[in-house]
């Protein structure tokens, strides 16, 4: 939507940015398993997670009405913030375009809401644990969401991730014509910064006439001693890290297809 556009009343649009968030990990023993998933209690926590809504919400500018946030037994932990945007006579129309990084985040947020929920877990039997974090960015008005995009890609680097976004609803100009979004966007990957487009594989499944945009992203690069909980590669033989660099490529790949694959398949 142009600047130059005048709106009947304020601008309603809903837009949506969700990300499903996983990190996979091999815990050689029980007692690892039971270490990796204190180690993601601990170091994602309520109290972490809520820092990270904080900063999503002061990279969108808008401002905080309401926090809620719980650990929960056995593992994991959600936070929630409510939003509003700046006043209706405040308003100034602003155009969507590509967030910070982390090491390059400005301020601020108002009317809607963010949440967080983590999800650790493990195989019961061959030692691959996975932690999974669910992040909801819904905004109204102006306040764009994917100017969060790359700040949470760099805060939660991780192995797969999945993120839909879609604008809802419908916004009038003074003339009284609908406009259905308010800004140019082909797909997710338009607001990425080259880093993030660096170091994942990206498929898009997008709709355009519904406002709808889906896109998965793998990690290039595979470093086993990334993926060793408690011991490196030198604990294990040769045979053992082939075996196990198989194991957690085909955990990855199940997880960025949504699919079951036979045992032997990467």
């Amino acid at each position: 939507m142009s600047d130059s556009i005048r709106l009947h009343g304020f601008n309603n649009l809903t837009k949506s940015l969700s990300f499903n968030i996983y990190d996979v990990t091999y815990c050689k023993t029980p007692r690892q398993q039971e270490e990796y998933l204190d180690y993601i209690d601990e170091v994602f926590n309520a109290d972490k997670i809520t820092r990270v809504l904080k900063e999503v919400a002061n990279i969108v500018d808008a401002h905080i009405l309401n926090i809620a946030m719980q650990d929960y037994e056995p593992q994991g932990a959600s936070a929630a913030i409510l939003i509003s945007e700046e006043p209706v006579e405040n308003f100034k129309m602003q155009a969507e375009e590509p967030g910070p990084v982390p090491s390059s985040v400005l301020a601020h947020l108002d009317k809607s809401h963010l949440t967080v929920h983590t999800y650790p877990e493990s195989h019961p039997d061959n030692g691959i644990s996975t932690f999974r974090v669910d992040i909801e960015v819904s905004t109204c008005g102006k306040i764009s969401p994917l100017k969060a995009l790359n700040y949470l890609l760099h805060e939660f680097e991780s192995d797969v991730v999945t993120i839909d976004y879609r604008v809802r609803g419908f916004t009038r100009s003074e003339d009284g014509d609908k406009h259905f979004i308010d800004h140019e966007i082909t797909s997710i990957q338009n607001f990425m910064d080259d880093e993030i487009g660096n170091m994942y594989d990206m498929v898009d499944m997008n709709f355009y006439d519904q406002r709808l945009f889906h896109t998965k992203m793998r990690a290039v690069d595979f470093d086993i001693n990334e993926y060793l909980f408690g011991h490196d590669s030198s604990h294990y033989s040769e045979s053992e890290l082939q075996d196990l660099e198989k194991r957690l490529k085909h955990e990855i790949t199940e997880i960025f297809y949504s699919r079951r694959f036979p045992k032997n398949w990467v």
